[in-house]
């Protein structure tokens, strides 16, 4: 029997906990005003308070629970930084591991899955997890072959836990909203559920990953481990060592982090147009930086190791021409044309009627990445937006009320915000442009062909990008404050 607390009663019953927490912490919070401390004062004790008990109980119950957790930790970079400060570091453990599940337990599924001469498949096995996140834990291990490993075990009860978290959290998504500004709390758990069943199947894992370990096998900017292995509940897979992204988040060089931020748009953008596939899982504890000839060796050498490919997006003709096209027409200053662009596409439903300029002053401010060459991420950048368009009182929050996000674009919407809010933690500079022109189709004319897929291209990108460096994170910042 797992840890995992999987009686819908007992984690109900924690869940539930939770907005009776928020209701307690707000009567202490009254209490506190009207003794004489001052509301704002207060609003940031009782927002780190309830953030602290989110997180906590989100990281103990594992499932949909975490699973919520780490789609909210990506967006920590849109909280004020004195709210956001105090439980970083949870955010950051809930990305990386979670408390694992007895060793008795990992054996019993090892031998119900892979027979009970399991040990026999390996050189060695080290029952302690080397990660843990939503449904499964990762252990160490060495293949019979002489092949480092990592071997994926699916918690029993893991979909049941997962339906049921998400149908609670769902209950109470008006609650934990003020935790991110700007950010609808329900339609991000509706599609985490939605996305369930895949997240499960380790057969549809082991093909994505697949997929992407041959794409990627001789790539100079990307790694990803083959499949060895897979069955019913576990998933081996070739070990990949390196340097997890929350720790060059937590205290990386500048050159590791703009390393990091240029290769994560970059794969973002080049997976779909190369493997037909949308890794839509992007939170740091889902990536690495892999050292070239040495630990020591130049920023520019060390290449994005992936991993946990349990949810993509399946897009065989690559990211839709559409999203390319709005966008440079955006930044040429097309406004009837992204307009008309946005209503063929159901962005703007029939019934509504909007200003077009409106639009284009709205879509400029989130977009200003690809306006420069080198564009610097920050906290403060990602804050701005979030509140411009989280504010009720702002004309940005009244029209983006009146816009539309069609189903077919639902996942590329969430996993593009996901991204640039992991690129804000990392503060890096990012030639974003670049990997808009190399691999977004429609962002260049089609009498300037783009670059997408030819050889060489991406190997000659990260000299350049090199020489930005902290020139480049000096201009946009003083660009972004001006």
């Amino acid at each position: 029997m797992s840890d995992l607390p999987r009686k819908a009663v007992t984690r109900t019953a924690k869940l539930a906990a939770l907005p009776l927490g928020f209701a307690g912490r707000a009567t202490w919070g009254l209490g506190k005003r009207i003794g004489g401390r001052s509301a704002e004062i207060v609003g940031r004790e009782l927002q780190q308070r309830t953030a602290e008990q989110l997180f906590k109980v989100l990281g103990e119950l594992k499932g949909g629970a975490m699973k919520f957790g780490q789609a909210l930790s990506v967006f920590e970079s849109a909280l004020p930084e004195e709210i956001a400060g105090p439980y970083r570091a949870a955010l950051t453990k809930l990305q990386e591991a979670a408390p694992p599940m007895p060793t008795s337990t990992v054996h019993a599924v090892l031998a119900e899955r892979l027979g009970e001469d399991w040990r026999e498949l390996f050189e060695e096995f080290e029952d302690k997890p080397a990660a843990a996140a939503s449904i499964g834990q990762v252990h160490r291990a060495v293949w019979h072959d002489g092949r480092e490993v990592a071997v994926k075990v699916q918690y029993p009860g893991a979909g049941q836990a997962l339906l049921s978290d998400l149908s609670q959290l769902s209950r109470f998504a008006r609650l934990l909203g003020p935790l991110i500004p700007g950010m609808d709390i329900k339609p991000l758990i509706t599609e985490l559920r939605d996305r369930v069943s895949e997240e499960l199947d380790y057969g549809l894992e082991a093909e994505a990953q697949q997929a992407h370990a041959e794409e990627f096998a001789d790539d100079p900017d990307v790694i990803v481990p083959a499949v060895v292995h897979q069955c019913e509940q576990v998933l081996v897979t070739e070990w990949l060592e390196g340097v997890p992204l929350s720790e060059v988040i937590a205290d990386g060089t500048d050159e590791l982090r703009d390393r990091a931020g240029q290769l994560l748009a970059r794969f973002l953008f080049s997976g779909p147009a190369r493997t037909g596939l949308l890794h839509a899982d992007p939170h740091p504890g889902n990536f690495r930086l892999v050292a070239g000839s040495s630990a020591d060796a130049p920023a520019g050498e060390w290449r994005l190791g992936v991993l946990d490919f349990g949810t993509v997006d399946r897009l065989p003709d690559g990211l839709p021409p559409t999203i390319g096209t709005s966008l440079r027409m955006t930044l040429d200053g097309e406004a009837e044309a992204v307009y008309q662009q946005l209503c063929d596409e159901g962005f703007v439903k029939e019934s509504i009627d909007l200003d077009p300029d409106a639009v284009l002053e709205y879509l400029l401010p989130i977009i200003e990445p690809a306006q420069v060459d080198a564009f610097t991420f920050t906290r403060g950048w990602m804050r701005q937006q979030a509140t411009r368009i989280g504010d009720p009182r702002s004309p940005a929050y009244q029209l983006a009320k009146r816009l539309n996000l069609p189903p077919a674009y639902l996942l590329i919407h969430r996993v593009t915000l996901s991204t640039i809010g992991v690129l804000c933690q990392l503060g890096a500079t990012v030639r974003l442009r670049d990997e808009l022109e190399a691999w977004m189709p429609g962002f260049v004319p089609e009498e300037e062909p783009a670059g997408a897929g030819l050889p060489g291209v991406t190997a000659a990108l990260p000299a350049d990008r090199a020489e930005t460096g902290a020139d480049a994170r000096e201009e946009t910042v003083e660009e972004s404050t001006a």
